[in-house]
């Protein structure tokens, strides 16, 4: 896929609004009723426990992101026409040295993360507290046409993903496989998702379920 990059855009102003202090903590209570949420981690968990947060909610002709990671690094979500990693347009939270968390604009192309000048995001509010980056920051639905800035009028696959930082330049993920959403997501449609952590999936698998009934039937018969 050919990378198209604009300079001089005169169109749609992105205007950026200095952070607000202090951070309003994200609200779970509205997931799934006020925001779309999608929590990745521990059963039950929350914004500040998840090992991945995100939410979504549209505020006039806007659309607020908030996100939060166990990282002292970065947190991103990407918009992807498909489930994998290339052609998609991403916005990171990163922490940078000096301790701040600012929002940056990438563009996969392939498995590399390249950073577009041009950035969607405004009211810009980040934090870096508890080894968590967390973050929230408004972009527009309606986008003038552009390959690395996509129409959040439209549904998209949602990648979530995380990792460590370099001097405020992300590096590689911090899992090998992040996860992404099992459907398109609608910023239209409010749903609180949760997706169990690689540590607490070991037992919801068929297989997993067959191979304890198999044991359990084999402890209680005895062998012969």
């Amino acid at each position: 896929m050919s990378l198209m990059i604009y300079s001089g855009y005169t169109g749609y102003p992105f205007p950026t609004a200095p952070p607000v202090d202090p951070f309003a903590k994200i609200r779970v209570d509205d997931c799934g009723k006020t925001k779309g949420c999608f929590r990745y981690g521990k059963p039950g968990c929350n914004a500040e426990t998840c090992d991945y947060f995100l939410s979504y909610r549209r505020i006039g002709a806007d659309v607020e992101f908030e996100l939060s990671a166990d990282t002292d690094g970065w947190v991103a979500v990407g918009f992807s026409s498909d489930k994998k990693m290339g052609g998609d347009d991403v916005m990171a939270c990163v922490h940078d040295d000096n301790g701040r968390v600012r929002i940056h604009h990438f563009y996969n192309v392939g498995q590399w993360a390249k950073e577009i000048q041009r950035n969607p995001a405004r009211d810009e509010e980040g934090v870096f507290e508890n080894n968590r980056v967390t973050c929230r920051f408004k972009r527009p639905v309606y986008v003038p046409r552009e390959e690395t800035i996509v129409d959040l009028h439209l549904s998209w696959y949602y990648l979530f993903a995380w990792g460590p930082a370099i001097q405020g330049s992300i590096t590689r993920h911090d899992i090998d496989s992040p996860p992404v959403s099992e459907r398109v997501v609608s910023i239209y449609k409010y749903e609180d998702i949760f997706m169990p952590s690689a540590a607490y999936q070991t037992f919801s698998s068929p297989f997993c379920l067959l191979l304890i009934v198999a044991l359990t039937f084999y402890l209680l018969m005895g062998t012969p």
